[in-house]
C-alpha cells in the first residue's frame, strides 16, 4: 500500500463529491465498472491523483486548461516524476480527448491496464470490450 498525507484526505473526499463532467462521464461511461478496480481522487504520497489502479499501478490524470499553463506544465512534469518515483504509470488525458475521443481514451486506458498486468491477471479479468 502506498503512504500517503492524511492531511489530504477532506479534500479528497470533497474531490469526489464535485468531480469535472470529464472526470464524472468517465467515471459513471468507463472506469466505475472497469473489469479491475480504479479508485478516484485517491490520496498518494502527497497527492490526490484523478483515478487509480492498484492492480496496474496505473495513475490517471484529467487535464483541464489550467494544465497547460508554463508554471503548470513545470508542477506537473514534477508530480509525474516523483509519482514515477513511487514506481507508478501516469497517463495524461485532456478533457478535449474526452469530449471528442472517448471511446480512443477508453482504448488507451485499457491498453495502459494490460500493458501494466502480468498475463495471469488478465485470464481471470472478464473481457471489457464493447466498453
Amino acid at each position: 500500500m502506498k503512504e500517503y498525507n492524511k492531511s489530504n484526505i477532506p479534500l479528497a473526499k470533497a474531490l469526489r463529491k464535485n468531480m469535472t463532467p470529464w472526470e464524472r462521464k468517465l467515471w459513471y461511461n468507463f472506469l466505475r465498472n472497469y473489469p479491475i478496480r480504479f479508485q478516484r481522487q485517491k490520496t498518494i504520497g502527497n497527492y490526490i491523483v484523478d483515478f487509480y489502479c492498484a492492480k496496474a499501478k496505473l495513475v490517471i490524470e484529467i487535464d483541464g486548461g489550467g494544465h497547460y499553463t508554463d508554471e503548470q506544465i513545470k508542477k506537473d512534469e514534477y508530480r509525474t516524476k516523483e509519482l514515477k518515483g513511487m514506481n507508478l504509470s501516469v497517463l495524461r488525458i485532456c478533457n478535449l480527448d474526452i469530449d471528442r475521443n472517448f471511446s480512443g481514451v477508453c482504448e488507451s486506458i485499457d491498453l495502459a491496464v494490460k500493458e501494466s498486468l502480468p498475463q495471469s491477471a488478465l485470464l481471470t479479468a472478464p473481457s471489457s470490450e464493447g466498453a
